[in-house]
């Protein structure tokens, strides 16, 4: 395994907190998986065997819905993990995960994670914090759908990609704009018109890039009264 990959593996939440000796012991059993764009990781309802943390690209956990609509559970990118509550459980996946991008992921074997966690219980608390950030997340999520306008959401996602805390910002969008628009609860249609929305507030976008006029004001947009932004949308 390249040294970079160890050390991002050494950084991502679900093995910070693991010692040196059993981090070293459960790398030593892991794999590099590779996948294409497009290519499907594990299907919905298949049994769990392993977790994953992103070492190059995006990977989507999404649903089917039992009138075939697509629902995007999450996006994850470089030292993100994946898989770990279900896996522990040896049960299925309640979703399916795909490669967004061409990506490569480390790949450990449940089974592995669940010996040291048996010999070593304080292993466990890696993988509660993994899976507190993965709730936290959805938790967001929610709030974000019931609390925010397309716009004001569509605004943070770009804000949370922003490489710059202040001042004009050029934001690359990381996958296509449909993956960005189930992502975010929407509709493609209403992701253009979010998108529209968002030139009054300093808002432009070619292509894949999104250019901000000023993070500071956008920010100020995200956080605004939803009652006030709803009247405004």
């Amino acid at each position: 395994m390249k040294q970079e990959y160890l050390a991002l593996a050494r950084r991502s939440l679900l093995l910070a907190s693991v010692p040196e000796n059993i981090f070293g012991e459960l790398l030593a059993q892991a794999h590099i998986r590779s996948f294409d764009r497009g290519a499907t990781i594990f299907l919905q309802g298949e049994r769990a065997s392993a977790i994953y943390i992103v070492a190059e690209g995006w990977v989507k956990l999404y649903r089917i819905a039992p009138n075939g609509a697509e629902a995007v559970v999450g996006v994850f990118t470089r030292g993100s993990s994946f898989g770990e509550a279900v896996a522990f459980r040896h049960d299925s996946y309640p979703v399916a995960a795909e490669a967004v991008t061409d990506c490569t992921l480390i790949r450990i074997e449940a089974d592995s994670f669940l010996r040291i966690i048996r010999e070593s219980p304080e292993v466990a608390i890696s993988m509660l914090s993994a899976t507190f950030a993965h709730l936290h997340s959805l938790v967001a999520q929610i709030e974000q759908l019931k609390a925010q306008t397309g716009a004001q959401r569509v605004a943070e996602f770009l804000l949370d990609l922003a490489p710059c805390p202040t001042g004009t910002c050029e934001v690359t969008l990381p996958y296509d704009k449909a993956l960005i628009a189930g992502r975010l609860g929407m509709k493609p249609e209403s992701l253009s018109r979010a998108f529209g929305r968002l030139k009054d507030h300093g808002v432009t976008v070619r292509q894949n890039v999104a250019h901000i006029q000023d993070v500071a004001t956008l920010r100020e947009y995200v956080e605004e009264d939803p009652a006030l932004a709803w009247s405004k949308a």
